[in-house]
């Protein structure tokens, strides 16, 4: 008999998706719906955070949950909205841009206190990786103490990128928001920033992580003498197929 599981695959899990709700779509608002004979610019502020707080609200009604990094995220968007709303003086985008991910970096380090570290949720869960055989294979060879440190060393290189993003935020902050909250300009000159923080922010954190998922691949490699196809799933995340006999 034979049975198969399927696993479906959330609109929010495709990179593509987060990038149009998150980037694209709110710098097109701010910077073409600003003007006084369109939205406004607080109309056009309100519409283009509608689309980053909706996907990140739907994400979590499929998921059922939430870790500190989403929160952190979320609220990253509502100082953004208040921000505006409250006609702030443009420093204070420069200082939340910086705080946000710090606090991120913070609870990516804080996580390795609880039950499920980020490490764990990012990179080493079953979703990608074999992880019964790999920890099946380090029990066996006593080099569980050895990947826990792995672990940890891979935490704080995660925990780095964030320190990166909170500079790069906030250098690019001070560069590009120079007007008044509230005004056309500032909205463009967000939408801007925005529009720019994918290549300038985002790939630079993306790199450091990916020298973490290696750093961590080759360390298990190392401790269990489990080659790279063997460690990663083959099979789509999308279905599995497990024969079962009567």
């Amino acid at each position: 008999m034979v049975e198969t599981q399927t696993q479906k695959s959330h609109f929010t899990e495709s990179p593509l998706n987060g990038l149009i709700f998150n980037i694209v779509l709110p710098a097109v608002i701010l910077f073409k719906l600003s003007s006084p004979e369109r939205l406004g610019p607080m109309g056009a502020l309100v519409a283009g955070l509608i689309f980053p707080t909706g996907f990140g609200l739907y994400d979590f009604y499929l998921r059922r949950k939430a870790n500190p990094i989403s929160i952190l995220g979320f609220i990253s968007i509502l100082a953004t909205g208040s921000f505006g709303l409250m006609h702030l003086d443009a420093k204070w985008f420069a200082v939340k841009e910086a705080t946000i991910p710090s606090l991120m970096g913070i609870a990516v380090l804080a996580s390795l206190k609880t039950k499920t570290p980020f490490v764990r949720t990012l990179l080493y869960n079953d979703k990608v990786m074999d992880v019964e055989l790999v920890d099946r294979e380090l029990a066996a060879r006593g080099n569980a103490d050895q990947f826990d440190r792995l672990l940890t060393t891979t935490t704080f290189l995660l925990a780095a990128s964030f320190l990166l993003s909170a500079i790069l935020n906030y250098t690019l902050s001070t560069v590009i928001i120079k007007s008044p909250a509230g005004s056309v300009e500032f909205n463009q000159e967000l939408g801007r920033m925005t529009a720019i923080s994918y290549p300038a922010i985002v790939l630079p954190c993306m790199v450091i992580t990916m020298l973490a998922l290696w750093r961590l691949v080759a360390g298990i490699k190392a401790l269990t003498g489990l080659d790279f196809d063997t460690v990663f799933k083959q099979k789509p995340a999308s279905v599995k197929a497990t024969a079962k006999s009567d």
